[in-house]
C-alpha cells in the first residue's frame, strides 16, 4: 500500500488560485511520484476560478477570512469545506501546504487588521484546522519541503 500525502492543489498544477493561475513545484511533484497524492484546495469548490482574494483578517483577537473587495466573511464556508475534507481524507503519512495562503499557509501567511495593514504572520484556516486534525503528521510547505 503507498503512502498518502496530501498536497496543496496549486503546487501540482491545477489552475485552482483565485487568478486562475497555478503554483507548480515540480521538485515537489517528482519527489513524491511513488506516493498516492491527493490534492487539497478548499476555495476552488467554493467559489470557482478565477474568484475574489481573500485574506486573513485578525477581529476583535479571532481570525476570520474575508474577501478583499466585498468585504464577504467566508470563515464559515471554508470551516465546512475543510472539515469535510478531514472527515473524508482522515489518515496522510505527509502534508505539503502552499506558503503564504490565506487558505494553505502554515506560519507564512500574512494576518492582516481590519484597515487590511499587516499584524504580524501566522497560519491559514486549512493550515490551522489540519495542525489540530492530522496530530502525529509532519505538515510542512513548499519551501521547507525541498
Amino acid at each position: 500500500m503507498k503512502e498518502k500525502v496530501i498536497i496543496s492543489a496549486c503546487l501540482l498544477g491545477h489552475r485552482c488560485r483565485y487568478d486562475g493561475k497555478t503554483k507548480k513545484t515540480t521538485e515537489i511533484v517528482d519527489r513524491y511520484k511513488g506516493y498516492e497524492i491527493i490534492p487539497f484546495c478548499p476555495e476552488a469548490p467554493l467559489f470557482g476560478t478565477p474568484r475574489e482574494r481573500i485574506s486573513v483578517i485578525e477581529i476583535e483577537g479571532e481570525n476570520r477570512i474575508v474577501t478583499d473587495e466585498t468585504n464577504k466573511d467566508v470563515t464559515q464556508l471554508l470551516e465546512d469545506e475543510i472539515n469535510s475534507f478531514i472527515k473524508q481524507n482522515p489518515h496522510a503519512n505527509e502534508i505539503v501546504l502552499k506558503s503564504k495562503s490565506p487558505s494553505c499557509g502554515i506560519g507564512t501567511t500574512p494576518i492582516l487588521n481590519e484597515k487590511k495593514e499587516k499584524l504580524k504572520v501566522g497560519d491559514g484556516i486549512a493550515g490551522a484546522m489540519f495542525v489540530n486534525s492530522y496530530k502525529n503528521i509532519n505538515i510542512k510547505d513548499e519551501n521547507s519541503c525541498l
